[in-house]
């Protein structure tokens, strides 16, 4: 897969929503599973969110579940996180990933990853902020 550039990152205040967006120059980014993971202030890296090639399929972490909700445009290559009523706690680096490319319909319609260790592909990541 090619490259990944996240944006739509930014100051926010509690209880505000943003949205994320993450580009990918990649011809096959319809046959990728993608997610979106984060990175808090000296915390390790943590699952958000994950949807399948079709993207009939999606997965959330408890943390976000109901406020949270990925998607993704496979005819414009773009995957994007809409983040409402966001707390102090969803500050962090956010980075979007892609992992190999699937082939059978199964997989195409189904295939959403959790772990880190499924992805190949990450971006640099973008910054969400959150004030009280």
């Amino acid at each position: 897969q090619g490259r990944l550039v996240e944006s739509g990152g930014g100051l926010v205040q509690a209880g505000n929503s943003l949205t994320l967006s993450c580009k990918v120059s990649d011809r096959s980014f319809s046959s990728h599973p993608m997610g979106w993971f984060r990175q808090g202030p000296g915390k390790e890296r943590e699952f958000v969110a994950a949807i399948s090639p079709s993207g009939l399929r999606e997965i959330y972490s408890d943390s976000v579940k109901g406020r949270f909700t990925i998607s993704r445009e496979n005819i414009k290559n773009l995957l994007y996180l809409q983040m409402n009523n966001l707390n102090l706690e969803d500050k962090a680096v956010y980075f979007c990933a892609g992992s190999r490319s699937l082939a059978t319909i199964t997989e195409l319609l189904n295939a959403a990853r959790e772990a880190p260790s499924e992805y190949e592909y990450w971006g640099q990541g973008t910054q969400v902020t959150v004030s009280s």
